[in-house]
């Protein structure tokens, strides 16, 4: 991104400020290094996002953000519905609520090593992952609309975890709002068989080791002591989520131009909060949520039973479940009063501060646990939340390492056979059923995830507490 218009504010804060049409400036969280690495593109769409009506404080982009489609990955945007605020498919994205949840096991790598062989062959056996993968689960239709409406709720109810999962759980296992009748007979369709899978691009399971321990006192408090070892699941709403987004922005977009609204580009379509689609769609985005957090909470029920055979003394208590893919009413501080938006983070995460009602009690002094994902045989972090980013970003942190190169590209430039025997050369086992998917997620198509959240750190939107390097990796 070219800096010359941009002004430092602060460490690792960057100002562009409104011009033209825009409404508010547009906010980067980034170091130079990171921000004359974005592309161009970002600058635009982050501007883009600035001219919408009804957007408060700042278009913000965080230290992993990358060109998307309409906001860029990496965007976090507030908007107040009676300020005449907007919802954007586009600022939601295709994948609702993919997200992080991570479990502890009670197990130190050496107790992992002699086994991980099998672990991943077992993980790989039972987890369906890949295009289009299903798994043993058939929803019929009064199912679908119970899952869709309750979530990780209805999972434990139908025995999939435990209540103590739903505590660790963003929005508690169960969005509020959601209303499956706005969801299409064609999502639900492309869902009924995809429940408890991983699906391809960037998700994954990981069986991983604490590496580094950078906050003891926040790491004692969630229990993580190095050469420790968990699991992190990275995964969203599948074939529903991606048919919603699919739908809505199309019917946004048709939709713009009676609803008064100018859009910059096509794919930032969106609808006021108050108009009849604009409910519809977090009707839809919300059950979207639920959907996410169902495969996950199954996810999670299916890797116990794994652990439980390969390695019957784990236990496998849920960390925490975060997704970076959402729009939510969340009450926040802006010029001294406290207003209810709508936040919409794309590719960005929830990382709210010590104190926060909505966290759970064992966690509320603490702050929000804030899990990122690193790429295929990189490290991943554990971070938490921080009272100084509830101002700077309404709570939201980066999400990954963010992409610096397209899949196509980096499908031309590596094998995927050679990128997994090189890992295993490393001790990092991968299991895959597409060696194409394999070059697709190469860790070298990303940027560094060390660079990306030491920027969070110094920006104040989160603070590191442990470095997490993968043992196994089971990949789509």
């Amino acid at each position: 991104m070219e800096i010359t218009a941009l002004r430092q504010i602060a460490h690792d804060q960057w100002q562009l400020p409104a011009t033209g049409p825009m409404r508010v400036p547009v906010v980067v969280y980034a170091d130079r290094a990171l921000l004359e690495g974005m592309d161009e593109k970002v600058r635009v769409q982050a501007e883009n996002v600035a001219t919408l009506p009804g957007i408060v404080k700042a278009s913000y982009v965080m230290p992993d953000g990358h060109w998307g489609y309409g906001f860029p990955i990496g965007g976090v945007a507030a908007f107040d519905a009676g300020a005449g605020g907007v919802v954007s498919a586009g600022g939601v994205g295709f994948d609702i609520s993919c997200g992080v949840r991570c479990l502890l096991t009670g197990l130190q790598a050496g107790d992992v090593a002699p086994v991980k062989e099998q672990l991943a062959d077992a993980l790989f056996g039972t987890v369906p992952a890949g295009v289009g993968s299903t798994g043993r689960i058939h929803l019929d239709d009064a199912e679908m609309t119970a899952m869709l409406e309750r979530g990780a709720a209805w999972a434990v109810d139908r025995g999939w975890g435990s209540r103590e999962d739903l505590a660790r759980t963003e929005e508690q296992g169960s969005m509020r709002g959601a209303a499956s009748e706005h969801v299409s007979q064609k999502a639900r369709q492309r869902q009924r068989n995809e429940m408890g899978t991983l699906g391809s691009g960037n998700h994954y399971l990981e069986v991983q080791r604490v590496a580094e321990i950078c906050d003891p006192q926040a790491a004692y408090q969630l229990r993580l002591e190095e050469d420790d070892v968990v699991v992190s699941i990275h995964c969203g709403s599948r074939g529903l989520g991606h048919q919603i987004g699919t739908e809505y922005l199309r019917e946004m977009a048709i939709a713009a131009a009676d609803l008064g609204i100018d859009l910059p580009d096509r794919e930032l379509a969106c609808a006021p909060l108050r108009s009849e689609v604009g409910r519809r769609y977090l009707g839809a985005m919300r059950a979207g949520i639920n959907c996410a957090l169902a495969n996950r909470q199954i996810i999670t029920h299916l890797t116990r039973e794994v652990f439980s055979d390969v390695l019957p003394k784990a236990e496998l208590p849920l960390l925490y479940d975060v997704s970076h893919n959402t729009c939510k009413e969340e009450e926040h501080v802006v010029d001294g009063e406290r207003r209810k938006l709508f936040i919409h983070r794309k590719g960005a995460t929830r990382a709210f501060g010590p104190g926060h009602p909505d966290l759970p009690e064992p966690l509320r002094e603490l702050g929000q646990p804030v899990l990122i994902g690193g790429s295929m045989g990189t490290e991943s972090w554990v971070l938490i939340g921080t009272r100084e980013g509830m101002g700077l970003s309404f709570g939201s942190a980066c999400h990954g390492a963010g992409r610096r190169m397209s899949r196509h590209r980096a499908k031309k430039q590596w094998r995927g056979s050679k990128l997994i025997k090189n890992l295993a050369h490393r001790g990092i086992i991968v299991r895959s059923v597409s060696m194409r998917g394999v070059a697709e997620e190469a860790p070298g198509a990303y940027k560094d995830v060390r660079q990306v959240v030491d920027s969070a750190d110094r920006a104040g939107l989160a603070r590191k507490v442990a470095r997490l390097e993968p043992m196994v990796c089971i990949k789509g």
